[in-house]
């Protein structure tokens, strides 16, 4: 007896092809570009935008109930709807990187509100005023990093998980320099530095993310991301059930 010959979870038709930066519309073979020549910039991307974004939010509480005056419960209820907003705009961000911006150019974009984000809130220290942050890296940059290997590949498929491993030890590391470093300039020198470091720190990551720009595979755009296929699919169920409905309603009329 021959046994089933194991079908593909994707036709070749289906496989995800890579484009350059330079003509996001023309595919290119997928050992053009990225690999870890890529991955390290992204790599040392994650690592400064942990470093800015810990080196607030850890001791955020802190410079809500000191300099800006607040009472402890209104601090708390602060600090906790901006992380709530931090957790829940990845969900937007996620959609207009599948659908419309792509990873690259929805990067791009959130870092720079995420740079404003921070200069506002390190003018806020020496000008009180409230001040949050934080915008479309969660979602784009991990995903962004993946795609400049190609799975296919069986080295690049091991580069991958690799990837991944040095990806999450620069996550940490980054978390711990700036709890280390940031919070005891906060707390010792003055929050003005304190909020600055993290600035300068997010803008590096912007810049070495620009300088990897021509090395990184871009995945190919789909017209609708998963987020619009579903609601499409949500949608056009309920609209099915409706219509059934409508259809049982008539029936049961006629047969009166």
């Amino acid at each position: 007896m021959h046994s089933a010959a194991i079908q593909p979870l994707l036709d070749e038709e289906e496989e995800e092809d890579f484009t350059p930066s330079d003509d996001p519309n023309r595919p290119i073979p997928p050992t053009n570009g990225g690999g870890w020549t890529s991955a390290i910039f992204i790599i040392g991307v994650e690592i400064a935008e942990r470093f800015a974004y810990y080196g607030v939010s850890s001791n955020l509480i802190s410079y809500l109930t000191g300099p800006l005056g607040e009472s402890t419960a209104t601090a708390a209820a602060n600090v906790n709807a901006c992380s709530g907003v931090a957790a829940l705009l990845p969900l937007i961000w996620a959609i207009v990187a599948d659908s419309w911006l792509g990873r690259y150019r929805t990067i791009i974009v959130a870092s720079l509100f995420y740079i404003l984000g921070l200069g506002l809130l390190t003018i806020s220290s020496v000008i009180p005023s409230n001040g949050q942050l934080k915008g479309g890296h969660k979602p784009c940059v991990q995903a962004f990093g993946a795609d400049q290997f190609d799975s296919r590949d069986p080295e690049e498929c091991k580069s991958k998980s690799s990837f991944f491993n040095w990806w999450y030890f620069g996550v940490c590391g980054g978390t711990v320099a700036s709890i280390l470093i940031v919070n005891y300039i906060q707390e010792n020198i003055n929050w003005t530095l304190g909020f600055g470091v993290p600035s300068v720190s997010m803008m590096f990551a912007f810049v070495i993310f620009l300088l990897g720009t021509r090395t990184y595979r871009h995945s190919v755009l789909e017209d609708k991301g998963p987020f619009v296929r579903i609601s499409q699919v949500i949608v056009a169920s309920m609209r099915r059930q409706q219509e059934s409905y409508t259809l049982v309603a008539e029936t049961a009329t006629k047969i009166r």
